[in-house]
């Protein structure tokens, strides 16, 4: 992903030329350098590992979106990160709900057909097959991928090829649990931005670094620690649901069709939402005690992202990019 920005004088002489790459994850580089990268403030409650967070949970009696509230205040008021917050989720909300409505093929040549809205339509007949939260599940997250494919308004989260993950447990979270609220709402994106932080400062949530291990994986990871969290589970229940959801993509490539967030992104992200749901519903019936720690499947994931051939990340050279014809 490569932008070339070039300045010309009056007469039409090119005075300076600069490419910048996009690698994901929120990072650019122009040649060596990274660049658009801000020094972090100082916060209150600094930490840099699960372990951390699950210690100063303990010792300050914190939750862990607590722990992350305490942090934005270094930023901004409570109130504004509440307003924040809500604003992400009406954006969320508002591209779920666009995605129901819109019809016909994606762009970008394979002519793959929206399937959201007819996901939507069914499930408005349906309301007796006793597995119905998971099709609800489905079609948000495809609704929102769909629309990313299409280039619609979605919300990075943690990246736009695994965007339907967040949306598409919150929605569940609203629909599903009895009681959810704004509170709620407030409570999930703090938890899983608490787990999201652990996965940019110790490995990557790039697919051209590490592949979907790094998007999709680190979503369905975000997303099992923020559910839990809204279920009623523990800190230890919470790190023990992001773990499980990361553990099951550990390996998982980055091998678009065509190149385009269709073929297997799309689908990918619907198996991801019912990934971390089912690893939040694990966690609860534990005690949050378990074998492989949130610390240790971070660093597997790294260190298999590194081990990873360069054809598998982001590149269509491989996989199912070259297994599966282009429609």
């Amino acid at each position: 992903n490569a932008m070339r920005f070039e300045v010309f004088d009056a007469k039409g002489s090119l005075l300076k030329s600069s490419d910048y790459f996009s690698v994901g994850g929120g990072f650019i580089t122009c040649g060596h350098e990274t660049v658009g990268a801000s020094k972090p403030l100082p916060v209150p409650i600094p930490f840099k590992t699960g372990e951390d967070l699950l210690k100063i949970g303990k010792e300050k009696s914190l939750k862990l979106w607590q722990i992350v509230l305490e942090n934005e205040k270094t930023h901004r008021s409570e109130k504004e990160i509440r307003g924040g917050v809500l604003k992400i989720w009406k954006v969320m909300e508002d591209c779920i709900q666009r995605g129901f409505r819109r019809t016909g093929t994606l762009p970008g040549g394979m002519k793959v057909r929206r399937r959201a809205a007819d996901l939507y339509n069914d499930l408005q007949k349906n309301q007796t097959d006793p597995l119905i939260a998971l099709d609800w599940l489905n079609a948000f997250a495809i609704s929102v991928n769909e629309e990313n494919a299409s280039f619609g308004r979605v919300v990075t989260a943690p990246t736009n090829g695994a965007a339907g993950i967040i949306p598409a447990c919150l929605a569940y979270y609203l629909k599903f649990v009895p009681n959810a609220n704004e509170d709620g709402i407030f409570r999930f994106f703090l938890t899983a931005t608490a787990i999201g932080t652990l996965y940019k400062m110790n490995a990557s949530l790039s697919g051209a670094e590490v592949g979907c291990q790094g998007e999709v994986g680190v979503a369905s990871s975000m997303a099992a620690g923020a559910l839990a969290e809204v279920l009623g589970g523990t800190n230890e229940q919470i790190e023990n649901a992001a773990e499980i959801a990361m553990e099951h993509h550990l390996g998982m490539t980055c091998d678009p069709v065509g190149g385009l967030v269709q073929i297997p992104c799309i689908e990918r992200n619907a198996m991801g939402s019912v990934k971390a749901l089912n690893a939040a519903r694990m966690a609860l019936k534990g005690d949050g005690q378990h074998a492989i720690s949130l610390d240790r499947v971070i660093k597997t994931m790294w260190d298999t992202g590194q081990d990873m051939s360069t054809k598998y990340k982001e590149t269509s050279r491989g996989g199912l990019a070259v297994n599966v014809p282009e429609c």
